[in-house]
């Protein structure tokens, strides 16, 4: 059962999220095992040699993972993420898609899968969260 009762209401509950709010991140899409957010990619997430920052990356796959591990439980929080960097990315905007593995009592899995507007797989991330 999920937690919010609509996109709507989701999306209001994480416009506090300043950090993911500043940095273009949105709330896309919500299902009782996932969610799907997107950030557009501009110059403030660009390293020093001019490419993607991977905090960027990583930071897109953790507001995804609260999205949907936050809309079965809430609150969740993450207690261990192990992220692969896949393929540098040349687009305008990265879209990660979350899917729960496993939800037990006090613990769940999710992969985010993070793909750009060019279809390049970028990343691919686990995250486990601790249910409070």
């Amino acid at each position: 059962m999920s937690v919010f009762r609509s996109l709507q209401e989701a999306r209001d509950y994480f416009s506090k999220d300043l950090f993911a709010m500043s940095n273009s991140m949105t709330l896309d899409a919500l299902t009782e095992d996932g969610a799907v957010c997107g950030m557009e990619i501009t110059e403030r997430h660009m390293n020093a040699e001019g490419g993607l920052m991977g905090g960027a990356i990583l930071a897109l796959a953790d507001f995804t993972f609260a999205a949907a591990s936050n809309n079965a439980h809430r609150p969740t929080v993450a207690q261990q993420v192990s992220l692969n960097f896949l393929n540098a990315s040349k687009g305008k905007h990265l879209t990660a898609t979350a899917s729960c593995l496993k939800s037990g009592r006090t613990s769940c899995v999710y992969v985010i899968t993070i793909k750009d507007d060019l279809g390049k797989d970028i990343a691919q991330a686990t995250f486990t969260g601790f249910k409070l």
